[in-house]
This record gives structure tokens, C-alpha cells and sequence, in this order.
């Protein structure tokens, strides 16, 4: 399948940002998102951006106060899945311009709607920033 899910959390470990593409109870979901937020936010710059938890392998990267975390395969190649976090935070950036935590927090319709333009059913399936925008922008003129 690929990608199991995607968290964009801030450094004090708040879920800004929670996408799955596998089925997870409610307790499940908070479950796993503390254990995975404790563990990476607790890794210093120095130490890798893989972590193997439970069956996932998690890829996170920082960017600025925001942590993007996704949770993959084993199988999964780690680099690609680095590029696709940084093409995640590009394409956001050319929206809101420079991405932060409040851009999330206040248009969060609009982070979860890039994502889903960018993978479907765990398969990244979109890599056009522009194509990935141009819905957005378009229900922008509309509004």
C-alpha cells in the first residue's frame, strides 16, 4: 500500500494535521500518534529522520515549528518518501506563502485537500505543484 499516514504535529507534540489511509480506532489513533510524536520529537538533529515503529518505518522531517511524519511500509523506500514531505511543504508554501503552524491551523480544509491531491489510498499519486493547486485556486476565485 505505501503510505499508512501522515501527521503534521508542532514541537510541543500537537497534532495539527492527522491523515490515515488504513483503518485505526479513535484510541488507536491517539495511541500511536503519542508514541510516534514522543519518540521522534525526542531524536536530536544529529540522529537520522528514519524510525522503525511497531510495522512502520516512520519518515519526519522538520520544517521550522512543524514536524512532518509519515508512516510507511517496510518495503518503502525512505528518500522518496523525504522528497515527497518536501514537495508536500513546497506546494504549501506556494499557497500560503511560507508555511506555518497557523496557516494549518486556520485553513486546515485547504492542508487537507493538497494531501488528498497528492495521494490516494496511500499511493502518491500527484507530484505537479501546479496541478495540485489549481483546484484550490480555483475554489478561491469562486469564493
Amino acid at each position: 500500500m505505501g503510505i499508512r499516514f501522515v501527521l503534521m504535529v508542532n514541537k510541543q507534540g500537537q497534532t495539527r494535521l492527522a491523515q490515515y489511509y488504513e483503518y485505526l480506532t479513535l484510541e488507536e489513533r491517539r495511541a500511536l500518534e503519542g508514541e510516534i510524536v514522543r519518540k521522534c520529537l525526542a531524536r536530536n538533529e544529529q540522529q537520522c529522520s528514519f524510525v522503525e515503529h511497531r510495522n512502520y518505518k516512520v519518515v519526519y522531517r522538520r520544517y521550522a515549528s512543524l514536524f512532518f511524519l509519515v508512516g510507511v511500509d517496510n518495503e518503502e523506500n525512505e528518500l522518496a518518501i523525504l522528497e515527497f514531505i518536501h514537495l508536500l511543504v513546497e506546494t504549501m508554501d506556494r499557497h500560503f506563502g511560507n508555511v506555518c503552524e497557523l496557516d494549518i491551523m486556520f485553513h486546515l480544509e485547504k492542508a487537507h485537500f493538497m494531501l488528498e491531491e497528492m495521494v490516494m489510498n496511500g499511493c502518491i499519486v500527484e507530484t505537479s505543484k501546479s496541478n495540485i493547486l489549481s483546484p484550490i485556486q480555483l475554489m478561491d476565485k469562486a469564493s
